[in-house]
């Protein structure tokens, strides 16, 4: 016994030089310390304190409470003993002693709500079915980081409102309240043995004032009618520990997040922030580690606000650990990997040291010791020789976490009336147009009428002050801006459009309040092109991609992209509406990043319309797999069905407001497939083109299947190789040759792109085709004139080069099997020249003309500018190359 002694207390030794709890604990009861000693290298697990728990017949409530703080005892002095011996971690410190409170909560739930003969059971005044006490972890519990001296914030709930069944009859409310109070007692009151833990109840509802146990019923109409800023903030780690958790967070969440990207919540959190931080200097706490600048509960608001604003839109962020959502934050972007880093390694640094100072004396505090023994005490148990180097170390964690925080936090100027420009907005309605001339507007008593209509308006008169002051502060720095363009006139009135269109909806323009230096991007963006400003205004959700530029500079990475979609997705659960919803934002998104891209030069159009192409891909992919889930009645668990490209798409060329040229095929003899199949080809092109109130994604075409808008709209392969064999046109084996497979089944579209080859290669009367694809082309030129200014149309033009390279490919793919890949037009002429088909000169015209013609059709298209005859003259000797080939080739202009 002596040696066991003796080696525990070497175990035991860098506990037990640390805490003065530990050192009181072990003398009370020496056989804890021999327990410890033999089972330190065991974390406590949930298990053995369920095991502790589980013979309680014959005890009263004195009995449990002290079985409950024997328990705690146990717990904690093994848990000290891990963590001081660098056994455990900051981890296995808070699941353990979250397991503790989890644990004993439901020992004690379960004792007090054994049958009583005097009330009965409680039971729901319209289900008529025994109610069950939900137990509601607020905070740390909640998110299962618990420290270990920690109060436990805690809300009692109910399903249903109604009475017990026992010949004294109360009604549920004051029957949980009174199994409440017990509990309260059996967890919380100090005995000689200490307590379990302190119990907190004033987050409830009317706090202090409150009942101690409310209905679901009486929650939801709290919240609807009374629920405050902070309350969000607060049931954000929410969490049921008994009872009906589904229930309850289908009530909760919508409190706690908005469908809508809800930047409001940075002026909330900011005030909440300054309430800590005046409540912190008035009481000389600047050295606590959990309130103080840059200590623990800045980082918590940092992960925090951006589950605010974005988590009822993206669910992944509805999560409760602090460090789970700095992981995530940075996995989505919204935080840069290098700044969660930081933070996690200074929270990781604080919690520790919030530890230590707990283990102490088991006091529930986080102020830094002013006495030189405790000093040395945490400095040492932090791996520090002495208090300064610690504290040198403390105060650069808590500096970066401050910085990250005013980053993440930092105040708008507080301009208003004081902006230089402010007057221009204030006196609009005096019609004095003076100050706007001086700034450069072309025609400034229009902007002046522009400004003071909207001034008048009965739609901002309307608004609530907060919009309006939102408005009055976001207008005079806008005009400063929209001036230094070089269309200060086009730039401020796009401008202007939108915070109409965004008026009543103060999450955008706390947005653009909150965040003034996304003012100069997207008056750069609505300088440069009326295609985009008009597509941001519709979607003013996109207003979010201004705030991070990285993510304006970031080439699409579509699997990574793709699964983040899909466990959106995922996330919404049945919702139909919400998916379509959310693939929009997502495709909106997505197109919104590009086109920034594309207009700050980062992007050749090549790249544009290959990353267009995969978006599109990506979208009629995961359209696919969406709908034959919902799809009832279908016959096989994976469809054997794909989607094929044609045109822009098939070639891979798309542009920002392309459409979709598609084909639905199938591979798929069940006798059920054909209806089945035709259903599931409908829903999907509804989910495609259905306008919801996140717009639409792509108008879609399928005027190419066979047989027209007179064929079924979705073909097998064998009836389309068929068709393709025995009944189609020329032109539609033009059309053949920028055709692709997108999405769907590989092997359907393997045997599509088996077809393709088939039909490429058939060798052909070169007379005949020569004849027809020209014919085709003059068909065309009678609805589509060659105007000099038609980029598309224009003899030696988009059109004319297509047409050829169709030729060269139905002519030659049955000797040059390089002529089948889909490679586009540009690689396909060089292609040409190589085989001697067409001169290597005038291949290399062609192509330059066709990529100079696709970039100014792209360009106008974009800046909404109309092309000119003019514009095209540069690049004369490509068209005059190309109507010279296409003389060569068919014999005539």
């Amino acid at each position: 016994m002596t040696d066991l002694t003796q080696s525990s207390k070497s175990l035991l030794a860098p506990a037990l030089a640390h805490s003065r709890y530990l050192q009181q604990l072990l003398l009370r009861h020496p056989h804890l310390a021999e327990e410890t000693a033999v089972q330190l290298a065991q974390p406590y697990t949930r298990q053995m304190m369920e095991e502790q728990l589980s013979q309680l017949s014959g005890m009263d409530d004195q009995a449990l409470k002290q079985r409950l703080r024997r328990l705690r005892q146990t717990v904690m002095a093994r848990l000290i003993s891990r963590e001081l011996a660098g056994l455990s971690d900051l981890t296995e410190v808070m699941h353990t002693i979250s397991d503790l409170a989890e644990v004993t909560l439901a020992t004690a739930l379960a004792w007090v709500s054994q049958p009583d003969a005097r009330y009965g059971q409680p039971t729901g005044e319209e289900s008529g079915q025994v109610q069950e006490l939900i137990i509601v972890g607020m905070g740390k519990l909640g998110g299962r980081e618990l420290n270990v001296s920690s109060d436990i914030d805690l809300i009692f709930i109910f399903p249903e409102d109604g009475q017990t069944t026992g010949p004294r009859k109360i009604s549920n409310s004051e029957y949980f309240a009174l199994i409440g109070k017990r509990l309260i007692n059996l967890i919380g009151e100090i005995t000689e043995d200490g307590f379990v833990f302190r119990v907190d109840m004033r987050l409830r509802p009317f706090g202090d004032v409150g009942p101690l146990a409310c209905s679901f019923a009486a929650l939801e109409s709290y919240l609807l009618t009374q629920g405050r800023e902070w309350e969000r903030y607060a049931w954000i780690k929410a969490r049921a520990l008994s009872g009906d958790e589904a229930g309850l967070m289908q009530m909760v969440t919508p409190f706690v997040y908005r469908k809508y990207l809800d930047y409001g919540a940075y002026h909330s959190m900011r005030e909440l922030h300054s309430q800590i931080r005046r409540e912190v200097a008035r009481k000389d706490k600047v050295d606590n580690i959990k309130l103080g600048p840059g200590g623990i509960r800045e980082i918590e608001f940092i992960g925090q606000v951006f589950q605010l604003i974005r988590g009822g839109r993206n669910k992944i962020l509805q999560l409760r650990p602090t460090q789970a959502i700095l992981d995530e934050l940075a996995q989505q972007g919204i935080l840069t990997h290098a700044a969660v880093a930081e933070l996690q390694e200074a929270y990781r640094f604080l919690r520790n040291t919030e530890h230590r100072l707990m283990y102490l004396d088991d006091a529930q505090t986080q102020m830094l010791p002013l006495n030189t023994e405790d000093q040395a005490r945490i400095a040492y148990s932090m791996g520090f020789a002495q208090w300064e180097q610690f504290r040198e170390q403390l105060t650069l964690y808590r500096s970066r976490v401050n910085q990250h925080f005013e980053h993440v936090f930092v105040l708008p100027p507080d301009e208003g009336e004081a902006h230089p420009q402010a007057a221009i907005w204030l006196s609009a309605q005096d019609g004095d147009s003076t100050d706007l001339a001086s700034l450069g507007f072309e025609n400034p008593d229009e902007i002046n009428r522009r400004l003071a209509a909207m001034q008048s308006s009965s739609r901002y008169q309307q608004m609530p002050d907060r919009c309006r002051k939102r408005i009055d502060s976001i207008l005079p720095p806008l005009i400063e801006v929209a001036a230094s363009f070089h269309n200060p006139d086009a730039t401020f009135t796009r401008i202007l459009d939108l915070l109409e269109a965004i008026s009543r909806r103060e999450s955008y323009l706390a947005l653009l309040a909150e965040h003034p230096r996304t003012l100069k991007r997207l008056a750069s963006l609505y300088s440069a092109s009326p295609w985009v400003s008009q597509y941001l205004t519709r979607h003013p959700i996109l207003l979010d991609e201004l705030l991070d530029f990285r993510l304006l500079e970031e080439q699409p990475d579509w699997p990574k992209l793709g699964k983040i979609l899909r466990q959106e997705l995922k996330d919404l659960d049945d919702d139909t509406e919400a998916k379509m919803d959310c693939l929009r934002h997502f495709q909106h998104a997505q197109v919104f990043r590009l086109v920034c891209q594309d207009l700050d030069g980062l992007l050749v159009l090549e790249t544009v319309s290959d990353h267009l192409s995969d978006l599109a891909d990506l979208m009629l992919t995961v359209t696919l797999e969406q709908v034959w889930q919902e799809l009832p009645n279908k016959h096989r668990s994976h469809p054997q069905f794909a989607v094929i490209g044609y045109g822009k798409l098939g070639g891979k060329e798309l542009g920002f407001a392309s459409d979709l040229d598609i084909v639905y095929l199938f591979d798929d003899d069940h006798p059920n497939a054909p209806e089945v199949y035709a259903k599931y080809a409908k829903r999907v092109v509804n989910w495609l083109t259905a306008l919801t109130p996140a717009g639409h994604l792509y108008d879609i075409d399928l005027r190419l299947r066979p047989n027209g808008t007179s064929g079924l709209l979705v073909s097998s392969i064998g009836a389309f190789a068929q068709y393709q064999r025995e009944s189609a046109w020329v032109w539609e084996h033009q059309a053949l040759t920028r055709a692709r497979y997108c999405a769907g089944d590989r092997i359907v579209g393997n045997a599509f792109e088996a077809i393709r080859e088939d039909i490429l290669r058939t060798p052909r009367d070169l007379t005949k085709l020569r004849s027809e694809v020209k014919t085709m082309r003059e068909r065309m030129l009678e609805t589509h004139p060659a105007h000099a200014e038609d980029v598309k149309h224009v003899r030696g033009g988009i059109v004319d080069i297509e047409f050829i390279m169709q030729y060269l490919i139905l002519a030659h793919a049955s000797a040059h099997q390089e002529f089948c890949l889909n490679s586009g037009n540009i690689a396909l002429l060089t292609t040409a020249a190589r085989q001697g088909l067409i001169p290597l000169e005038a291949a290399q015209l062609a192509a330059d003309g066709y990529r100079e013609l696709r970039r100014l059709q792209h360009s106008s298209r974009l800046n909404g500018t109309q092309l000119t005859s003019k514009m095209l003259a540069p690049i004369q000797p490509q068209l005059a190359a190309v109507r010279l080939l296409w003389k060569t080739l068919f014999g005539e202009d």
